[in-house]
């Protein structure tokens, strides 16, 4: 039973399909720590981030600001060594989303080599 429980968990269904991205933003804590980041995967309802320094905790308060957008509040949701799944709060506007994914678009195969 407790087997079935764990792959259960391997398996997260998504509200929204993400898109490979490669794109820089600024990182902060609830706490007010600062780090430089890169998103690599983004939805209208959350992303992928790495960062440098900044350890974040399941269950922070964040703000995300991608390069030449307003600051992205959300909520960590799981961590993976230094990379860190986001929830926003509030989604982002799909047609905004599309073209922060073409204009920061990552080949899928260059992608999976560097994760």
């Amino acid at each position: 039973m407790a087997q079935s429980r764990a792959m259960e968990r391997l398996f997260i269904t998504r509200e929204a399909d993400r898109k490979p991205v490669e794109m820089t933003a600024q990182c902060r804590t609830q706490n007010g720590l600062r780090d430089a980041g890169l998103i690599s995967d983004i939805s209208v309802n959350g992303c992928c981030v790495r960062t440098n320094s900044l350890f974040f905790r399941v269950g922070t308060r964040v703000v995300i600001r991608p390069e030449g957008l307003e600051g992205l509040t959300g909520i960590v949701r799981w961590i993976a060594g230094d990379k860190a799944g986001v929830q926003f709060d509030h989604p982002i506007y799909a047609p905004v989303l599309e073209h922060l994914a073409q204009r920061h678009a990552v080949q899928a195969a260059i992608r999976f080599n560097n994760v």
